[in-house]
């Protein structure tokens, strides 16, 4: 099962996007689980993900995170997607990160 793991700067906005994306995981029957995290706990809560995605307003900490999470996959959610809350777009992003 793929872990996708989203941070932000307090990881509350971003659950209601993990919501919408577990949504769109459940009707496409992709198993996989997501969570929402704040920045701040990226080395305890990302180090075993298969993507780290983060929302808009910390992207400029891809660097960083990229760093302490060697070898998984970081990018930032683009700023459209993440104000619409397109759980299938991002879904569909993240995975296309792990491929």
């Amino acid at each position: 099962m793929k872990k996708i793991v989203l941070l932000c700067a307090a990881g509350m906005s971003t659950s209601m996007l993990v919501k919408k994306m577990q949504e769109a995981a459940a009707a496409e029957s992709y198993e996989c689980s997501i969570a929402a995290y704040p920045t701040s706990e990226a080395n305890a809560k990302a180090s075993d993900a298969d993507v780290i995605l983060l929302g808009p307003q910390v992207r400029f900490q891809k660097n960083k995170i990229a760093e302490l999470c060697p070898g998984i996959p970081v990018d930032a959610i683009d700023m459209r997607m993440y104000g619409r809350m397109d759980g299938a777009g991002v879904l569909k992003y993240a995975k296309s990160l792990m491929a």
